[in-house]
């Protein structure tokens, strides 16, 4: 029997986007109850915090698994906590399509980048060696494709003279602990939803992402 309005979030590291949602869950800026984190690291520190907070973890090593099996546990675990949403935050596996599309329209991830430009790792040097004069973060719904899913919203940060990788991640971090809140809250509210591989906002489609920048700074 599914959880009502509930929440899983992946991760694979520190989890600081995925303590934004939980503490954004608990004091009622996002309607949803989290349901389970889980990780594909035992070690991950994101996982130790969840678990001081009381919340339901697990983890699926993907080491000596491969693929196919590790993704096969992780949609059982999925399954069995019966989420109304999936939120991946910093889960650094790429999702088969097994996995992905029984949760398709359900399922999103947040990127560190404004999509399409930079899919994929490394995106903040990348950015800093083309000259950007912004950078951003993207929430998309997740498909079948890598950081290609429908987008969904972004949030724009400034490139500072004389930014390195780390300090543009720190101000790019930042952002993103709003934006997923953000989204989140209006996914579970159905404000923003899934339409046939396109988002529809209210009682239109999106032609472009939303730009939550001036939202997120008032």
């Amino acid at each position: 029997m599914s959880t009502p309005s509930s929440l899983a979030i992946l991760l694979s590291g520190q989890g600081s986007t995925m303590r934004a949602l939980v503490e954004a869950c608990r004091d009622g800026r996002i309607p949803l109850t989290p349901a389970l984190v889980l990780s594909d690291r035992e070690e991950a520190p994101g996982l130790a915090w969840a678990r001081t907070a009381g919340l339901r973890t697990a983890t699926v090593d993907y080491r000596g698994l491969g693929r196919r099996r590790a993704e096969e546990r992780l949609a059982a675990l999925l399954d069995d906590a019966s989420p109304t949403w999936i939120a991946l935050a910093g889960f650094m596996r790429i999702l088969g399509s097994d996995l992905v599309r029984p949760w398709l329209g359900r399922m999103v991830n947040i990127h560190p980048s404004l999509l399409p430009r930079y899919p994929g790792v490394d995106t903040y040097r990348r950015a800093l060696a083309a000259g950007e004069r912004e950078h951003g973060s993207t929430v998309h719904f997740v498909d079948e494709s890598l950081d290609g899913g429908p987008r969904i919203a972004y949030v724009r940060v400034p490139v500072h003279p004389g930014d390195d990788p780390e300090r543009l991640a720190e101000r790019t971090k930042a952002a993103e602990q709003k934006l997923y809140p953000w989204v989140c809250d209006r996914l579970a509210r159905g404000i923003l939803q899934w339409s046939h591989g396109s988002v529809r906002y209210r009682d239109g489609i999106l032609e472009e992402p939303l730009d939550a920048t001036a939202f997120l700074d008032g």
